[in-house]
């Protein structure tokens, strides 16, 4: 029967036995809404997408090793490659949302509008979403080890505030966007034809899902290995899995199927166009 076990260096990485029902249901839903997105992706040709997908493979992955964890609590790897994909798969989903506000712009000929140009706007955040990354990225290599597990939570939490900052940011400009753009629409803008607005509503419901899967990361990590966020399974699962899941369903069912590289031809011309208003 599998129980708790430290690492050879007598520290505990674990503080539950990782439920593998639980984590096969996740890895299977995540499989499933990710191998729908990538067919979706490229049968439209929508590659701005890919890093949302490569997000779902890294979640299908965290998963995977949660399952072969459940055995293994003593050993490092499967709990560094479960807190690896898991963690990061977010700022994955991220960066295919700030590129879509961009092209959603372009797309409806509205960068004038715009506090950022177009072309800037997802070099401005996408930039943001790789520190975010990377930062993730080393503290959770600091944190297996076990040598000094409080300073890898400080730094986790440092690249999930750059995460929720940046967020903010873009949730800003998207909404004066859409002010501006309701108040002074383009011609593009009023073509029926074109979901523009669907695509901007699945953009906040995504982002309002994501910020606050970080937001409890941050509380997560802030609390300690020795809180009760960190020592519950259940709360992993509630307010992470079940709210990315939850971005990846709305992300395939308003998928930006009309964003395509023939829908943005022009875009020399639309970038010295689309300056912001002096």
């Amino acid at each position: 029967m599998a129980q708790l076990e430290p690492t050879k260096g007598g520290y505990y990485l674990w503080k539950y036995l990782p439920s593998v029902p639980a984590a096969v249901i996740f890895l299977l839903l995540f499989l499933g809404m990710t191998a729908l997105i990538s067919w979706r992706m490229y049968k439209t040709k929508t590659w701005f997408c890919l890093p949302f997908a490569i997000g779902g493979f890294f979640e299908f992955a965290g998963y995977c090793a949660r399952t072969s964890a459940h055995n293994k609590t003593g050993r490092i790897m499967p709990y560094a490659v479960q807190n690896f994909f898991i963690l990061l798969g977010p700022a994955l989903f991220a960066a295919s949302i700030y590129m879509c506000l961009s092209r959603i712009i372009r797309g409806i000929r509205a960068g004038h509008h715009s506090l950022i140009k177009p072309r800037n706007l997802t070099r401005t955040f996408v930039s943001g979403d790789i520190l975010s990354f990377v930062v993730q990225g080393g503290a959770a290599g600091i944190m297996v080890t076990g040598k000094n597990p409080k300073l890898g939570e400080g730094i986790v939490i440092a690249g999930l505030m750059i995460q929720i900052i940046m967020f903010g940011l873009f949730a800003a400009t998207a909404v004066i966007f859409q002010r501006r753009i309701k108040s002074n629409p383009t011609n593009e803008s009023c073509d029926v034809s074109i979901p523009w607005q669907k695509s901007m509503r699945m953009l906040f419901i995504v982002s309002a899902l994501i910020m606050i899967r970080s937001c409890f990361r941050v509380v997560e990590f802030a609390t300690g290995n020795d809180g009760y966020l960190l020592g519950h399974e259940w709360t992993l699962y509630i307010f992470d899995s079940v709210l990315m899941f939850a971005v990846t369903v709305v992300y395939y069912l308003w998928y930006p199927t009309w964003i395509t590289p023939e829908k943005l031809e022009g875009d020399v011309f639309l970038a010295e166009r689309d300056s912001p208003a002096p």
